[in-house]
C-alpha cells in the first residue's frame, strides 16, 4: 500500500474554526458589513444607518438600519407592495417602481422624523445626479447604501432605488457611475437616458416592439398591463402621478386584515388530569353496558 500523507492532522481540526452562520448560509458579507457599520469611537452610542435595498422575484425592500448589539434595529421601510396604493398596480419590480420604493422611504423617513418641510429633495425628476444641500438648522438626514451580495453593474435596479431616495432628501454618498446611462466612453451620465428608465420609458419601448413584431408574446407578457388598459404612450404620466402620490402621503398604512377568531390546531388538545380520569370513566362505563347487554342477549337464546 502507497504512504500517503494526511493534509489535515487532527491538531487542524482540534483548531478548526467555524464560519458565522450566515456566512455558512452565503447570507451576509461580513467583510463589506463591517465596513458599513463600524462607528468612530469618539461617536459613542450615535447609531450609523444603512439604506439597504433587497429585490425578490415578486417585492423590492428598502430599509433604514442601524446595526446594535441585539441586532439591527429597522428606523423605517418601504416595500414595492405598497406601490398600488399610490397607483401603481403593475411592474413592481422593474427600474422605475425601485425609483419609487426608494423615494417612499426617503419621504416616509423624513417625516418620521419631521424634516419633510425641510427637505424636499428634487421634486421634478429630470435623470440628473442630485445630491441635498444641508439646511441652516439641521443636517441633512444620513445613510450609506447597502447592496448586500448584489453585482453592481452599470443600471442596476438597485441604483434606481438609491436615485429614489437621492431625489426624496436623503443624503446616501454615491458616484453617477453606476446610474442607467452612464457611458463608460465619453466619462458621463446621459440624464434624457436615465429620465427615461425613470419614467418606464424602456418598458413602452418594448411594448412597442413586441406589439409590432411579436403581437402574440406581447398579448402574455403585457397581460397585466392590458387588464388594466395600461398603454405604452401613458407610461411616463402614470409614474408621474405615483410620484405626486408618495410625496402627497408617505405615511405607512395599518393593516386591515382581521386576526383569525379562533386559533386552528393542528393536534389534539392536551387533557387535564381531572378530563383524563372522566374520560377513562365514560369509556369504562361504555364497555359495562355493552357487556351487559352481551349477557342478556344470550339469556333470550
Amino acid at each position: 500500500m502507497v504512504f500517503v500523507k494526511s493534509q489535515k492532522s487532527n491538531a487542524y481540526f482540534k483548531r478548526f474554526q467555524v464560519k458565522y452562520k450566515r456566512r455558512r448560509q452565503g447570507k451576509t458579507d461580513y467583510r463589506a458589513r463591517i465596513r458599513l457599520i463600524n462607528q468612530d469611537k469618539n461617536k459613542y452610542n450615535t447609531p450609523k444607518y444603512r439604506f439597504v435595498v433587497r429585490f425578490s422575484n415578486t417585492d423590492i425592500t428598502c430599509q433604514i438600519l442601524s446595526a446594535s448589539i441585539a441586532g439591527d434595529h429597522v428606523l423605517a421601510a418601504a416595500y414595492a407592495h405598497e406601490l398600488p396604493r399610490y397607483g401603481l398596480e403593475v411592474g413592481l419590480t422593474n427600474y422605475a417602481a425601485a425609483y419609487c420604493t426608494g423615494l417612499l422611504l426617503s419621504r416616509r423617513v423624513l417625516k418620521t422624523l419631521e424634516m419633510d418641510q425641510e427637505y424636499e429633495g428634487n421634486v421634478e425628476a429630470t435623470g440628473e445626479d442630485y445630491s441635498v444641500e444641508p439646511a441652516e438648522s439641521r443636517r441633512p438626514f444620513r445613510a450609506l447604501l447597502d447592496v448586500g451580495l448584489l453585482r453592481t453593474t452599470t443600471g442596476n435596479r438597485v441604483f434606481g432605488a438609491l436615485k429614489g431616495a437621492l431625489d426624496g432628501g436623503l443624503d446616501i454618498p454615491h458616484s453617477e457611475k453606476r446610474f442607467a446611462g452612464f457611458s463608460k466612453d465619453n466619462k458621463q451620465l446621459n440624464s434624457e437616458i436615465h429620465r427615461n428608465y425613470i419614467y418606464g420609458g424602456h418598458i413602452a419601448s418594448y411594448m412597442r416592439t413586441l406589439i409590432e413584431d411579436e403581437p402574440e408574446k406581447y398579448q402574455s407578457h403585457f397581460s397585466e398591463y392590458i387588464k388594466k388598459g395600461i398603454e405604452a404612450d401613458d407610461m411616463e404620466e402614470l409614474y408621474k402621478k405615483v410620484h405626486a402620490a408618495i410625496r402627497a402621503d408617505p405615511t405607512p398604512k395599518k393593516s386591515e386584515k382581521q386576526p383569525p377568531k379562533e386559533h386552528k390546531r393542528f393536534n389534539l388538545k392536551k387533557l387535564t388530569y381531572e378530563e383524563r380520569k372522566a374520560k377513562l370513566i365514560e369509556r369504562l362505563n361504555a364497555l359495562n353496558a355493552a357487556a351487559g347487554n352481551d349477557e342478556d342477549d344470550e339469556d333470550d337464546e
